[in-house]
């Protein structure tokens, strides 16, 4: 299993505008495109800070082929589209994890 782990903090004059957005938007954006399996949605507790709270979403892949297939072909869209819905309100970095057995 790989996971597409997009750690981002957003403003809190924009907080709730974009906690809707994520749930009703773009993780069903993202879990459309077929390249993912579940997900998962976090806050990140014990580390506010006055400019922002930070969130955890991760996206579940059976294989790694299914997620550069979606880092290939669907993500740059989509980080445009946040982009332009948000701009510099919100502020990602992404990492892949590999389950370890």
């Amino acid at each position: 299993m790989f996971i597409y782990n997009i750690t981002t903090k957003v403003d809190h004059q924009i907080l709730e505008d974009w906690l809707k957005w994520e749930k009703e938007i773009h993780i069903p954006e993202i879990i459309a495109t077929g390249c993912f399996y579940d997900h998962r949605f976090y806050e990140l507790l014990e580390h506010e800070q006055e400019d922002g709270k930070t969130f955890v979403i991760q996206f579940f892949a059976k294989t790694k082929s299914d997620y550069e297939k979606y880092n290939h072909e669907y993500a740059s869209e989509l980080r445009q589209k946040s982009f332009e819905k948000w701009n510099y309100q919100t502020v990602s970095f992404r990492t892949l994890f590999q389950n370890v057995q």
